[in-house]
């Protein structure tokens, strides 16, 4: 089976690699984003999968866009069907014509719920008791293709967007691995999205993680969570920025108003954190949030026990005002 795999994140690395491990496929060529520049020194660096395509020798295409130039090396090559795992490319029709079997995508979704770039942080957002991946037939439309397979995890209430993501990344490889013999021999088939059940999950930015500490604590626990580790859930305080990576929600009221960091000693979700307690406390317009991992513009990561200890002045301020 001659296979050209479009990808280019981490995300994308567990399918690639189970398919340079299958005996009876060949990766004729890779299509990844072109180099950018990375570091303090802005040197450019390959995406991650362009980086694995040339340790094992692939050829590897790195257009901006997919023009009519690559499309006809692509076809040259004789592909029987294309892979897809975050390529970051839109594909034109003539791409999709060149492959005789089309070309199957592992989205991170259980589609059609959550369509669109970051279906893993709305996932966590929307409070989704299970994300996924689906394999499904590349369409003009975006996320809008037939779904040939599903594959579900529950989402752990420690989870983020980084830990769901790995997750379901392998998943997602396994599952891709399990269809594509029997969708290029026919013995596999897609099914039509149910478009009345569609929901879109638009790309991040910075702002997005700016925290409203007016909304409820179990939305703000949410999007620490779905914001970790891009674009981070961050907050004013005292002139600078602090980044909240890991916190909890607690049902605690109080007259002071939101934003507000109290001390506490309650105990969190024993299930989940043991004996752990509350340190310091941020009122929200409902309920309050339990931060225990901070860090302080230019600063290193620090549980909230330490950074307390070395910030006498945190409990009491109002962050966000």
């Amino acid at each position: 089976m001659r296979v050209v795999f479009f990808g280019s994140p981490d995300y994308a690395l567990p399918t690639l690699r189970s398919l340079l491990a299958h005996a009876d496929i060949e990766i004729v060529a890779v299509v990844t984003q072109p180099p950018r520049p990375r570091g303090r020194n802005g040197t450019p660096e390959p995406t991650p999968v362009g980086a694995l395509a040339a340790e094992v020798g692939i050829t590897t295409f790195t257009p901006e866009r997919i023009r009519r130039d690559t499309t006809a090396m692509i076809a040259a090559l004789h592909p029987d069907v294309g892979v897809l795992a975050a390529s970051g490319h839109l594909l034109p029709t003539h791409m999709l014509e060149a492959f005789p079997h089309g070309v199957l995508n592992v989205h991170a979704s259980l589609l059609p719920r959550h369509r669109g770039a970051s279906p893993v942080a709305a996932a966590i957002l929307d409070g989704d008791a299970e994300a996924g991946a689906s394999i499904m037939v590349v369409v003009r439309e975006l996320d809008a293709g037939p779904v040939v397979s599903r594959v579900t995890t529950a989402i752990d209430p420690l989870d983020t967007a980084g830990t769901l993501t790995d997750r379901i990344a392998v998943l997602g490889a396994r599952e891709m691995l399990e269809v594509l013999p029997g969708w290029v021999a026919g013995s596999r088939t897609a099914e039509p999205q149910d478009e009345t059940q569609t929901s879109y999950a638009p790309k991040l930015a910075k702002p997005d993680g700016v925290i409203d500490w007016s909304r409820d604590a179990e939305s703000l626990w949410r999007q620490v969570r779905a914001f970790e580790p891009w674009p981070l859930a961050t907050t004013s305080y005292a002139g600078s920025t602090l980044t909240i990576h890991e916190a909890w929600p607690l049902s605690l009221t109080s007259s002071e108003p939101p934003g507000t960091v109290i001390a506490s000693d309650q105990l969190l979700d024993a299930a989940v954190h043991g004996e752990r307690s509350a340190v310091a406390v941020v009122i929200c317009g409902s309920g309050a949030l339990a931060l225990l991992n901070v860090q302080r513009a230019g600063k290193r990561a620090l549980d909230i026990e330490e950074y307390v200890r070395g910030d006498r002045g945190f409990v009491g301020a109002r962050l966000g005002a």
